[in-house]
């Protein structure tokens, strides 16, 4: 897994600064955004493997089927990934840049998982506080997860407050068990 992440940073970094200078970081969100779905679909995935598909086909066939959603520049990327077998890093190169995107524009993106629904006014509490604490602007998402049983776990960059009922659960056998 780190891996693919230390293969994808190279190729996310230069999207990004090449987006920046353009100022369309918007344009190659939406279309890294829509590749790396393509490149995450199974049938895709299964294409992509293919040995008897050459490098070059596999970019047509790729470019193809991004076709509308493509633009010139998208295109010679997929070329280049193509060629350097690296097209099913796109979901990682994607996350990779929407991260420097975050970085650049001053905030973060933080992931609240609770284990019931956390309303508009705790999560516009819990951005208030995370911003108070990280000195940035936070894009905050929220999912159910029952297993925590309680509380919830807080994510934002490498960050994480973990509050849940599981958690405390596990701490305190961790520290008896000692």
């Amino acid at each position: 897994m780190s891996e693919l992440i230390t293969a994808s940073r190279p190729y996310a970094r230069a999207i990004f600064e090449l987006a920046e200078a353009n100022k369309d970081e918007g344009k190659w969100s939406q279309q890294l955004m829509f590749m790396a779905a393509i490149a995450a679909d199974a049938s895709m995935i299964e294409a992509l493997d293919n040995p008897r598909l050459s490098k070059q086909q596999t970019a047509e066939l790729f470019i193809k089927v991004c076709d509308p959603h493509l633009d010139k520049q998208g295109m010679n990327l997929t070329k280049l990934l193509a060629e350097n077998d690296r097209l099913a890093l796109l979901p990682d190169i994607t996350t990779l840049y929407e991260k420097l995107r975050s970085e650049a524009e001053g905030s973060i993106d933080a992931e609240v998982i609770s284990a019931f629904e956390v309303s508009d006014k705790q999560q516009k509490a819990i951005a208030k506080s995370l911003k108070k604490r990280l000195g940035r602007d936070v894009k905050l998402t929220t999912r159910i997860d029952t297993s925590l049983m309680g509380g919830a776990i807080i994510r934002a960059g490498d960050l994480v407050i973990d509050g849940s009922l599981q958690g405390r659960l596990t701490r305190i056998g961790t520290s008896l068990s000692r």
